[in-house]
């Protein structure tokens, strides 16, 4: 399994106190994740370009950690798995042409996720 380098160690900003979610089951914490991934797959209103602009992370990027965590899928399946259909069906279908202001707001929040 490769370990997510883009974020601190569990603890790492509290070096004294474990990090609680290191303490939910692995059953419960896929549970989520697969309730995350449905709600994306439901709000195809949810631009990748505005995700990126607040969260800094996208469905794209979603794709690429279960890939780096091990699952044993190359990008287009794990695109796949997490869009619910293949990814240039889903952008033919749902993305728009992203503006300028999306474009800048997304570079400038991607920029904060360097830790």
């Amino acid at each position: 399994m490769t370990m997510d380098t883009n974020y601190p160690a569990a603890g790492a900003d509290r070096s004294d106190t474990p990090d609680a979610l290191d303490t939910i089951d692995d059953a419960v914490a896929a549970a989520a994740f697969r309730r995350l991934v449905r709600h994306l797959r439901h709000r195809h209103d949810a631009q990748n370009i505005d995700l990126m602009g607040l969260a800094g992370f996208c469905r794209n990027c979603l794709a690429d950690w279960i890939v780096d965590a091990g699952a044993p899928l190359d990008k287009a399946a794990a695109r796949e798995a997490i869009h619910g259909l293949p990814a240039a069906e889903w952008k033919s279908r749902y993305q728009t042409e992203a503006t300028p202001e999306q474009l800048e707001r997304m570079a400038q929040s991607v920029a904060r996720n360097d830790h």
